[in-house]
């Protein structure tokens, strides 16, 4: 089992910055792929970005420029530094994270999301 435990959201003004946190632990092996998904009421969750072990980063245009993702891997923890906020960023934030665990004698792939943080852009 692959636990991950997101921290950093609130409220914050327009303008203003964040960062978020994602920490995960449990018999992992390796993490391939993380990334910061945001679900905004009424609306599907989307890919905010992703990074793969070797730093390799993808953004969607809306915050390009604006966020920065991050990872520790000696950590198996992972950052999104958020600024410029915008009323728009409003949202539920949402880490993932895929990769492989130790099983008995192998490795298994495994996929996990975390439980969400809330972040409100609002004067």
């Amino acid at each position: 089992q692959v636990q991950l435990v997101e921290s950093g959201g609130g409220l914050v003004q327009p303008g203003g910055s964040l960062r978020l946190s994602c920490a995960a632990s449990g018999s992992i092996v390796n993490i391939y792929s993380m990334g910061w998904y945001r679900q905004a009421p009424g609306k599907q969750r989307d890919l905010v970005a992703k990074i793969t072990s070797g730093g390799n980063t993808n953004y969607v245009d809306s915050v390009k420029g604006r966020f920065t993702i991050s990872r520790d891997n000696a950590k198996n923890t992972m950052y999104l530094q958020m600024n410029t906020l915008k009323p728009e960023d409003t949202a539920v934030y949402y880490c993932y994270a895929g990769g492989t665990v130790a099983a008995i004698d192998e490795e298994v792939p495994f996929a996990a999301w975390g439980q969400g943080t809330q972040v409100t852009v609002s004067s």
